[in-house]
């Protein structure tokens, strides 16, 4: 069946026959704020952006954050919520989409939203890194169940249809996301990559270019992160539950509303797991891997890496 979703995809999204090489942005740019060659500064400020309250609260409360009232850190008039506190020595923001100005009680999710934040948040908060956690759909076809909890490896579009020449590329927004192998060894956490839109359900048309994207799960949200984040240079991570299968025989929204609160308890379980990890973590810029002295969890990039430095009593 590949080769007909392959030349599917070169007809409703691509005028060439380059398709299968479409080229990845790759997310590997160091902080703009980093420091020299050789300087070591502590990570202490994590940013977590999360579209709903459901997903939001668990983590609020597992981190004992405190919502901020005094309104001043967005502008005006926005429904975004920051909660913030100290957790083993980090600086926690996590900051919730909010609810909808005019249709009360309706989460604002999807990708305006989503860009937005990421946005007005690392303006104001300089972190030093980004973790979008939320909800997805899942694909069965690809060994997703419900309540996996996946890292993401790769980003990317599937509803932004741009049939003009290189433009295609530029709708579909493939990334390579920051790179972090001790991550997913010492949690043992899936891998797989993410597909973004803005529409719960899945057309025709979205399910060709998801399959070309070669997700695994889908969400709202996640590509959006992305693109902000590798604009201004944050490194980011992205840690998905699965709520709901999207090639199953339950219905997409009924599966999803059953599951939520559950996988949403099992989303906030991984993310701390995370943040423990990254608790003590270091930027060193320029430091070579080989030394007698220390064991180094490191996450790496192509340019920087950040290290976990632990004493190796041998």
């Amino acid at each position: 069946m590949a080769p007909p979703v392959k030349n599917a995809v070169r007809a409703a999204a691509a005028p060439t026959e380059e398709w299968s090489s479409q080229p990845e942005v790759t997310a590997a740019h160091p902080p703009k704020n980093a420091a020299g060659d050789g300087d070591r500064r502590p990570i202490s400020t994590v940013l977590i952006i999360i579209a709903m309250q459901t997903e939001a609260l668990p983590l609020v409360n597992k981190f004992h954050l405190s919502e901020d009232i005094d309104g001043s850190l967005f502008p005006k008039g926005v429904p975004w919520v920051r909660y913030h506190g100290i957790y083993k020595e980090l600086h926690i923001n996590l900051v919730w989409t909010g609810k909808d100005s005019i249709l009360a009680g309706v989460d604002s999710i999807g990708t305006i939203s989503a860009s937005l934040v990421s946005y007005a948040s690392i303006q104001a908060l300089k972190p030093d890194l980004i973790i979008n956690a939320g909800t997805a759909g899942g694909f069965k076809a690809k060994g997703a169940c419900v309540a996996d909890v996946y890292l993401v490896s790769n980003v990317a579009f599937h509803d932004r249809r741009i049939p003009i020449h290189v433009n295609y590329l530029y709708g579909i927004g493939a990334r390579q996301t920051f790179s972090t192998p001790n991550l997913i060894d010492e949690l043992n956490l899936k891998v797989g990559k993410l597909s973004t839109g803005d529409s719960l359900d899945m057309s025709p048309q979205d399910e060709v270019l998801i399959l070309a994207n070669d997700a695994v799960v889908k969400d709202m949200e996640g590509a959006a992160v992305a693109y902000v984040a590798d604009l201004l240079s944050v490194p980011a991570i992205f840690i998905k539950a699965v709520t709901n299968t999207v090639d199953g025989q339950k219905s997409i929204a009924e599966e999803f509303l059953q599951n939520l609160i559950a996988v949403c308890t099992t989303l906030a379980q991984t993310v701390s797991q995370v943040v423990d990890f990254i608790s003590g973590v270091y930027q060193i810029i320029g430091i070579r891997k080989s030394t007698s002295v220390y064991r180094k969890l490191y996450i790496n990039t192509d340019e920087y890496y950040i290290l976990k430095i632990m004493y190796q009593f041998a």
